[in-house]
């Protein structure tokens, strides 16, 4: 039987990292993630876990001690935000080329500058294309299931990559929800242990890590990369189904919301999903024909399978919680129109970009989206693609 508790979502991310027991855990605070290693540091203290606790001087060590212990054969974990992931951002690149299937959680945050501790994705969008697994949660339960697959995911032999699970700063972070919590034995059993082929500390196989790799052999370590991404479809939809038959909750690369006869479609990440679907059951009230495909898998980007759902609509919004600065949208909307256009899919598509730095996303906010989706049937014209929505003009 699980066990229901009110948590908020860093509680929730910490309570899953000391059901998974990790060898070591090395961390530095910065907002809002601090809570997560903070958490976890008590249980340390209190002996419920017999983990290696490394309080670092900075997010890049944090980062470097997690490569370091993976690369010995341990199981290595982290949480960080914003600017700490940029601090960090040398050592990401790392831990995915040299195939270590180490975990985070990312507390989404503002990256400065200017100084901004509050909610957007500029910090996961910094690193969409470092080599690693990105997972979002809407919701404290998601942030606490995702960490719970993250290992079985990342340490898969067909993957071997970095995981991040990501979760929106303050908005579920530090608000409280009910939570269902597996049982400390049944978390770990489904987790299990970590067993690696290759490792520093393995004395019958001496072995370097990240020598010097140059013309002769990059090319091809990079597409193991890619190959590995792509095995990583497979690995998340079994392991999902796997967790379903555990806990009964359903995951896959995405939440399709009232979409079977959806003709109005915004497509999204995180907390917003939330809101959102308020939107739509308030609409579908109204005859309106509004529908959520809400984002879980962002890095592999499930490309064909998002087109196939969407390509039934009249007309979609794509949200992107975080500016490219590129003058041509987000990089959600870049990759999802990237993914109907090779998928042979055509459906009208704008871009909004929204809640930079915190910026409040209200139920009216996402209603005016779907009014000019309609707009955008009514008159065939779609008119300027790139849109910000709760800017003040």
């Amino acid at each position: 039987m699980s066990i229901r508790e009110r948590l908020s979502g860093n509680e929730a991310a910490a309570i899953a990292m000391k059901q998974i027991n990790p060898d070591v855990v090395a961390a530095f605070p910065i907002t809002p993630s601090t809570e997560i290693p903070q958490y976890f540091s008590t249980f340390v203290s209190n002996g419920q876990v017999d983990t290696e606790f490394v309080a670092v001087e900075s997010e890049h060590s944090a980062m470097s001690a997690c490569i370091g212990a993976q690369s010995a054969g341990a199981r290595a974990m982290t949480a960080t935000s914003a600017n700490g992931l940029s601090l960090m951002w040398e050592m990401v690149y790392i831990a995915s080329s040299l195939r270590l299937p180490i975990v985070m959680s990312l507390v989404n945050r503002a990256v400065s500058g200017p100084l901004n501790i509050h909610n957007d994705h500029s910090d996961a969008m910094g690193v969409r294309d470092a080599g690693w697994i990105m997972l979002f949660s809407e919701n404290n339960q998601e942030a606490y299931d995702n960490l719970l697959m993250a290992h079985r995911i990342a340490e898969h032999k067909d993957v071997l990559l970095p995981l991040m699970v990501c979760q929106d700063g303050f908005i579920t972070s530090h608000s409280i929800e009910n939570v269902e919590l597996l049982e400390d034995d049944k978390a770990k059993k489904f987790v299990g242990t970590y067993n690696p082929d290759h490792y520093l500390l393995n004395n019958k196989e001496p072995m370097a890590v990240g020598p010097l790799d140059l013309q002769a052999f990059l090319f091809e370590h990079k597409y193991q990369q890619a190959e590995a991404m792509r095995n990583a479809k497979k690995v998340i939809l079994d392991v999902s189904n796997e967790f379903e038959k555990l806990t009964g909750r359903k995951y896959s690369f995405f939440e399709e919301y009232k979409m079977q006869d959806a003709e109005l479609v915004v497509v999204c990440m995180n907390s917003t999903a939330g809101t959102t679907k308020a939107v739509v059951d308030d609409l579908r009230t109204r005859g309106i024909k509004a529908g959520l495909l809400k984002i879980r898998v962002f890095r592999p980007f499930p490309a064909e399978e998002i087109a196939n759902s969407l390509c039934h609509a009249k007309a979609i919004a794509v949200l992107d919680k975080a500016d490219s600065l590129n003058g041509a949208g987000g990089a959600l909307f870049e990759d999802v129109v990237s993914g109907m256009y090779v998928n042979n899919k055509y459906v009208p598509t704008v871009n909004y970009v929204y809640g930079i730095g915190g910026r409040d996303t209200t139920t009216k906010d996402i209603e005016g989206v779907y009014f000019d989706l309609q707009k955008i049937i009514d008159n065939g014209d779609i008119g300027n693609p790139y849109r910000y929505f709760g800017l003040k003009r």
